[in-house]
């Protein structure tokens, strides 16, 4: 029997869960929880949607982007990155929605998150949990450098990553949460920023402020979540693909903080 190394494993991997390829995917790659996203992309840059067993995809090679639906919650964000980090990948940025846990906070700003806390369990297969869930640096700052360019409205802090979906009405998580002094809640950034740092993949993230969900009267619900789609999705998409962009000429300027793929094979510290 052939012996099945990590790399090829990890490619044979993606493509059956994508659909495509992986020769297909661009050196730029947006991941999301949306397929709402993907379908944006593929619209406004008339490019097909790939689907496979877990994923959807599209890819722009015109403007040498990719866009990977990989669903929601720490396990896929720790697969999706996992997969992804054996590709010739030189930036990553993840498109994500978060609840704001700040009065002052209104629908539809963005949040950048400089770090998270592991409230999800999952990044503790990668790193002790002592150990930090930050934000890759060289994409928060083209992250921050895209939006005070464009003017935008928004804020920098910690995000509380967590697994329990349906916590809203649990009295006890919301006092630990305030306790926690986060500034909004998600499901994937924790995992995604911890698994980046084992993996050496450059990755960051903008989330779309979609609820308020400490307020009982501001939890998302279906008629307020197709309100963002059509309101900010598109924004979101395009902002992202800026970011992209500008991470690249960050990188080919050497500013610190982007890891050199390719220089070195897969290690730990």
């Amino acid at each position: 029997m052939v012996e099945m190394h990590e790399e090829r494993f990890a490619q044979e991997t993606l493509e059956r869960y994508s659909g495509c390829d992986v020769s297909s995917f661009q050196p730029k790659l947006i991941l999301t929880n949306f397929p709402r996203y993907v379908e944006y992309f593929s619209q406004s840059r008339g490019v097909p949607i790939i689907e496979g067993s877990a994923f959807k995809v599209a890819h722009c090679p015109k403007e040498e982007v990719s866009i990977l639906d990989f669903k929601i919650g720490s396990p896929a964000a720790a697969l999706v990155v996992d997969l992804c980090s054996f590709l010739p990948i030189k930036a990553s940025i993840f498109l994500g929605m978060c609840g704001g846990l700040r009065r002052r906070y209104e629908v539809g700003e963005y949040l950048v998150p400089v770090a998270s806390i592991r409230g999800e369990g999952t990044s503790d297969f990668y790193f002790p949990p002592d150990v930090p869930a930050l934000a890759n640096f060289l994409m928060q700052k083209a992250v921050t450098d895209v939006l005070e360019d464009q003017g935008v409205v928004h804020h920098i802090g910690i995000t509380y990553t967590t697994n329990m979906r349906f916590w809203e009405f649990n009295e006890e998580f919301k006092n630990r949460l305030k306790l926690s002094k986060a500034q909004a809640i998600e499901m994937e950034c924790a995992t995604l920023f911890v698994a980046s740092y084992k993996r050496k993949f450059t990755l960051g993230a903008l989330l779309l402020i979609s609820d308020l969900p400490l307020n009982l009267d501001g939890i998302k619900t279906k008629q307020s979540s197709n309100f963002i789609y059509e309101k900010h999705m598109p924004d979101h998409v395009e902002k992202g693909i800026s970011i992209l962009k500008r991470s690249i000429i960050l990188q080919n300027k050497k500013v610190k903080g982007a890891y050199h793929r390719g220089q070195t094979k897969k290690t730990t510290l």
